[in-house]
């Protein structure tokens, strides 16, 4: 007889997941590994540092925007074919990027990217919960452990994967490499993805005006956000807003139901915890780095010896985090918990702080980081309708980008032309500000108690 235990591993097997994750992973090793690309590109391409700033840019804005309007293609057409469908632009943006004649062109290739990688997450959470729900499964920790850790160690290793294509050839090779990856994720979803068995509901044509107004929004708003400065965009992606609000309410069939996610409060919970813990852990991961340079006087090898103990513990964590025997309100109050910890932790800091200090409070936002990615998901997984978990998991992922677009801004507010002593202190207050919210609306979020121990629990 088939065993409890035994029955999701057979469901979900190496067969089903594995297109999947090349599918998730994607967006985030394309993400990291450009960091190490911006000089050679500027070099070749004739373009500024303020230029080449936008091969990074252009992609967190492309897949925040999309990844929910990818979601609800997902919804409407099925995952299989949506995810099908961004496998190839994603073949056809290396392809694209690799030969770019000019910037502008490389530039172009990068949006196409950010678009073909966005339906990875919200097409890989629909077809879990498909197969979950048509084979009276419980939560599936484990596949949802595993897509966490394959993004989470992509884009850790990003970084040295670029460099390492830069060293065989040069900076097109970056661009290159998503071909073959692409192309093997299509062949693997072609072959082992469960055909999919719905289309669109006829009588219901898609809401594109809501769409659009979603997308000036949205990119209006993000603008804002990463620059306040240009605050022009602020009470203007507040009157498409308006705009936005007013139609879809009036809508047949609106991409965002406002009415049924205004009912669903647990689930804005989950966005805005995972908007608060990526501000932080954002906040971080970019500013950390630049006070131990310029404050703490590391050179850059020691700077990423320094983080290691963070990637570590973020990876580990992701992977083994659903098998500490802690339910899903356990793990995001420590999640919120070791990150007001670690913020509070750096307002000490200086030259003369022990190096054993310094390394600590990098593991302690690395245990954060772990811990709040796969117990986010779950609660999504669990709280979000079946026949919206396309566009609802889309949305927890514009949820994660805004905090670390967000972070941006409170970096640069902190330490202005110089990551000094006063700066990390004054960043350290907003972090612990915000790590203050994230622990009481965690608290206050009872309901999470019956989203399971360990990855268990119905959807």
């Amino acid at each position: 007889m088939t065993t409890l235990s035994a029955r999701p591993r057979a469901a979900f097997g190496a067969r089903f997941v594995t297109p999947l994750v090349i599918g998730t992973l994607l967006n985030a090793v394309n993400s990291s590994m450009i960091a190490v690309t911006l000089v050679p590109i500027g070099r070749d391409l004739d373009a500024g540092p303020a230029r080449t700033v936008w091969l990074v840019t252009v992609l967190y804005l492309a897949t925040a925007v999309a990844q929910p309007v990818m979601g609800r293609l997902v919804d409407t057409f099925g995952a299989r074919r949506v995810l099908v469908a961004g496998l190839v632009s994603v073949a056809a943006a290396g392809l694209l990027g690799a030969l770019a004649p000019s910037f502008e062109v490389l530039l172009g290739s990068r949006v196409l990217l950010g678009l073909g990688t966005a339906t990875g997450f919200p097409a890989a959470m629909a077809l879990v919960r498909a197969r979950a729900s048509r084979l009276d499964l419980p939560v599936p920790g484990g596949v949802l452990a595993t897509l966490a850790t394959s993004t989470q160690a992509s884009m850790a290793i990003g970084p040295t994967l670029g460099g390492l294509l830069v060293g065989l050839g040069d900076w097109r090779w970056t661009f290159a490499v998503n071909v073959p990856v692409a192309a093997a994720g299509l062949v693997l979803a072609l072959c082992w993805l469960p055909p999919d068995e719905h289309t669109r509901r006829p009588g219901k044509p898609i809401d594109l005006a809501g769409i659009a107004l979603f997308a000036v929004t949205l990119t209006a708003l993000l603008a804002f956000l990463m620059r306040p400065s240009n605050w022009p965009f602020l009470p203007a992606g507040l009157v498409v807003a308006g705009v936005l609000i007013w139609h879809e309410l009036r809508a047949r069939d609106p991409f965002l139901d406002l009415r049924a996610l205004a009912g669903n409060r647990p689930l804005a919970a989950t966005y805005l915890r995972q908007c608060l813990a990526y501000l932080v852990i954002y906040a971080f991961l970019y500013g950390y780095p630049q006070w131990l340079a310029q404050g703490y006087g590391l050179p850059e090898p020691v700077i990423g010896l320094v983080l290691l103990p963070m990637s570590v513990a973020t990876v580990t964590l992701s992977a083994f985090g659903a098998r500490l025997g802690l339910g899903v309100w356990a793990r995001l109050l420590i999640t919120g918990s070791v990150l007001l910890a670690g913020s509070l932790a750096l307002l000490p800091l200086g030259v003369g702080t022990a190096l054993w200090l310094v390394v600590a409070i990098g593991f302690l936002f690395g245990v954060g980081q772990g811990m709040s990615t796969v117990a986010n998901q779950t609660a999504l997984y669990v709280q979000a309708p079946a026949d919206r978990i396309g566009t609802l998991s889309g949305l927890f992922r514009t949820s994660q980008y805004i905090g670390a677009l967000a972070s941006t801004s409170v970096i640069a507010f902190a330490f202005g032309s110089q990551a000094s002593d006063a700066g990390l202190s004054l960043l350290a207050l907003v972090l612990a500000g915000a790590a203050t919210v994230l622990v009481s609306v965690t608290a206050a979020d009872r309901g999470l108690r019956a989203v399971g121990q360990s990855g268990h629990g119905r959807p």
